[in-house]
């Protein structure tokens, strides 16, 4: 796992940056509303009825932004050991790159499906709050998309700073400081 962040410029740091916040205001909501309304509900006899809405609309949001915070830090799961050893290093990078470019595919389809139905979904109203049902929906392009910015730039990093195959020197991410 390699935490692409450090070799990120200004912008897309700011970027990661203000993700990370989003996740923590988000999920620090979420554990508060649901505590506060289980309190109210117990010692008090009656909930909030909106925190579930609200807590809806955290939940989806916090997961979406929370991909494209695990995209930033190159923490999405890979399984390598089976490739390492069966595959040669030459056909190891070109296999990267082909999932790297199906990566690029699959959340360019996640975009236009749920920029799709968000659109669909918008002029439906939630039942106590009466916000859009398509802002609840809108987390997952959104969220794609964050995940896209930061994936090109870390396939591009990859490219660029990709180990020749028949050098002994193989780059895992330990080394970041050095690709600055």
């Amino acid at each position: 796992m390699m935490d692409y962040r450090p070799l990120y410029p200004a912008p897309l740091r700011l970027l990661s940056n203000l993700v990370d916040i989003s996740l923590v205001l988000g999920g620090g909501a979420i554990v508060l509303l649901v505590f506060v309304n289980a309190f109210l509900r117990g010692a008090a006899g009656f909930d909030l009825a909106w925190s579930l809405e609200v807590t809806a609309f955290l939940l989806l949001w916090t997961t979406f932004l929370g991909c494209a915070a695990a995209m930033a830090r190159g923490a999405h799961m890979r399984v390598t050991e089976i490739v390492e050893s069966l595959i040669p290093k030459r056909g190891q990078r070109v296999l990267s790159i082909a999932i790297d470019i199906i990566i690029v595919g699959v959340l360019l389809s996640l975009i236009v499906t749920g920029y799709s139905i968000s659109q669909h979904t918008w002029a439906q109203k939630t039942t106590v709050l009466y916000w859009p049902v398509g802002l609840l929906y809108a987390s997952m392009p959104v969220g794609i998309a964050l995940s896209l910015i930061f994936h090109l730039y870390n396939f591009y990093t990859d490219l660029r700073n990709m180990p020749d195959p028949q050098s002994p020197h193989h780059t895992d991410g330990a080394d970041a400081e050095e690709l600055l």
